[in-house]
């Protein structure tokens, strides 16, 4: 979430207060966890009268956004105070009624991104506007302090095309993200007014993103909807977690086929959050076959020749940004995750079963 900060005539944050956001250039489903990227300047978070806060870096990171690592460098580099212009440490106790002021810098960027033109980009739709490119998995999105190479940026900048600049220089074009395990559609806007655009559309829920994940299990429902609040796990802040006090989350779901001991979803976010999906199939009891962070057990594993993460970004719908033109796209479900599906047909016909479908 964006705080504003001092002076005191820009507006605060109470400290249980969430701004509604989706999966462009935030905390989307199935995405990385974002590097820094709110802009640069003082964050005023204000702590209400009768909260006392245990751990200061904690609240710092749940209520900017930012990774709890980086708000303790910046911690650490001296950068967080009181009101009164006291120092604060990462294990602060600070208690309400009071306010602490987080001085953010300008994020760290590269002198000069490197374009590779040894990683495929496989360009599933382009027109004018914007490109639909089909990521697989094991790619990350975009650059990041730390990651500065071997990223889809790097690969996008070897086409000689030109993006949108408006999400930064080290996001050019990008409108959302997947995670690095997480293969299938990403949209990458062409210019300032496509990104604009397509940015908008993501806000308002306008682009409809269904996924296909295997998950553990016989799911009961053929057709159904997960409303659940997500926010960070309070017993491991690297993990997100079906929370009472998270932001309104919303995924639909129908079966596509069944197995014995897996179920073939397609998955429709309604809201966008960090690791939504995955979250949602696991507080459902059906985590996602091969989480090695939601799922237990044979879960983690997944069934035989599984190697990745179930997880496909399957099919976009959206409205060209300039051109107002309907746009659908679909990327077939990549070839090791169809071989798994394939051995779990042969397991059911070995066994006198056929394989049941979801919904006609």
């Amino acid at each position: 979430m964006t705080d504003a900060g001092l002076p005191a005539d820009l507006p605060e944050v109470l400290a249980d207060d969430e701004v509604d956001g989706d999966e462009d250039l935030g905390t989307g489903i199935g995405m990385e966890p974002a590097p820094p990227s709110i802009e640069p300047g003082p964050r005023r978070l204000v702590i209400p009268d009768g909260e006392i806060i245990r751990r200061i870096d904690r609240f710092v990171a749940d209520r900017t956004g930012l990774s709890r690592s980086y708000v303790q460098k910046l911690i650490s580099d001296g950068l967080l105070n009181d009101e009164t212009g006291r120092r604060l440490r990462a294990n602060s106790e600070v208690r309400g009624p009071n306010a602490v002021v987080l001085e953010v810098p300008p994020a760290e960027i590269p002198f000069h991104l490197e374009p590779d033109p040894t990683i495929p980009v496989d360009v599933v739709y382009e027109d004018d506007d914007m490109l639909i490119v089909n990521k697989p998995s094991g790619l990350v999105v975009h650059p990041a302090p730390g990651h500065w190479q071997g990223t889809l940026v790097n690969a996008l900048l070897a086409r000689s095309d030109h993006y949108g600049g408006i999400a930064g220089v080290v996001r050019p074009g990008i409108v959302h993200r997947l995670d690095r395990d997480t293969s299938g559609l990403l949209i990458v806007a062409r210019n300032d007014a496509a990104q604009a655009g397509l940015m908008a559309q993501l806000k308002a829920r306008r682009v409809r993103k269904t996924y296909l994940a295997l998950v553990q299990g016989s799911v009961s429902a053929a057709v159904g909807r997960i409303e659940a609040p997500i926010g960070r796990d309070p017993k491991d802040r690297k993990r997100m977690a079906v929370v009472s006090d998270g932001r309104a989350s919303t995924t639909g779901y129908r079966v596509r086929e069944r197995f014995r001991d897996w179920t073939l979803l397609e998955l429709d976010l309604v809201t966008g959050r960090t690791h939504q999906i995955r979250v949602h199939c696991a507080a459902l009891g059906h985590p996602v076959a091969g989480d090695s962070v939601y799922g237990t057990g044979t879960a983690r594993k997944g069934p035989d020749g599984l190697e990745r993460l179930f997880l496909h970004a399957w099919r976009l719908e959206l409205v060209s940004p300039v051109t107002a033109k309907l746009v659908r796209v679909e990327a077939p479900i990549p070839a090791p995750l169809e071989a798994v599906l394939q051995g779990l047909r042969a397991a059911e016909q070995s066994a006198g079963r056929r394989p049941s479908g979801g919904v006609g």
